[in-house]
């Protein structure tokens, strides 16, 4: 398997990425190819489509061994399923797969074709190994079953974000980092309202707690 390109995204560590691709759309990435890939000849015709579909690398998860049991995040932490039952980074094959809308594309810049894309769920760096067009009639199953998620209802938070800590926010970036705190950045297993909990986005550190379903932003400071 080749590297052919790397994500770049705002987030820097795994902690407060989006659980699944898609979720938050408003966050942006750039798709920049490896030197020996980057041939405008090889994106042409992708301008039609509206999404991609990213094949790409755990990194952060590598093992030598493998489970044939893990414990998804979204049951608590503390039930088992088979890890082919789940979205676990802790496979076999450390291979992600992640479906994001295509912005657009960029031919020419000093880093070769640039590919820009929305609702990403991948830390910045991240290997691509392969990039293929979504296709409706193929791709999408109106009637899918989605297994033991099904039930499972997402939840927003509502999100307290002083003014005294806007300023340290880059305009472009505030709508983002907001959806990403009301999407609960946190283990499900993790619940404690007296915590200090912490994220890196966009060259920010960024703390907060949470108390029942509202999130509270405590302090701002860039890396």
């Amino acid at each position: 398997m080749k590297i052919i390109a790397r994500i770049h995204t705002d987030f820097s560590t795994k902690f407060g990425i989006p659980r699944q691709s898609g979720m938050i759309e408003t966050l942006k990435g750039r798709i920049v190819f490896e030197p020996g890939y980057r041939n405008a000849e090889a994106l042409r015709g992708l301008e039609g489509f509206s999404h991609i579909w990213l094949i790409w690398k755990f990194t952060e998860t590598l093992r030598v061994d493998w489970s044939p049991m893990v414990r998804p995040p979204r049951l608590g932490g503390n039930k088992r399923l088979g890890v082919f039952a789940t979205r676990s980074p802790f496979r076999p094959n450390p291979i992600g797969l992640s479906s994001v809308r295509l912005e657009r594309i960029e031919l020419r810049t000093p880093e070769g074709p640039v590919l820009h894309v929305l609702g990403a769920d991948l830390m910045d760096g991240t290997p691509i190994y392969d990039i293929k067009p979504y296709i409706v009639y193929a791709d999408s199953h109106p009637d899918a079953v989605s297994g033991f998620v099904e039930p499972l209802e997402e939840s927003e938070l509502s999100v307290d974000l002083p003014e005294a800590l806007l300023a340290e926010i880059p305009g472009e970036k505030c709508t983002a980092l907001k959806e990403v705190l009301a999407n609960d950045p946190r283990p499900s297993y993790q619940d404690d309202p007296e915590r200090v909990y912490g994220i890196t986005f966009a060259g920010m550190n960024i703390r907060f707690t949470v108390k029942g379903k509202k999130l509270t932003v405590t302090d701002i400071t860039r890396q």
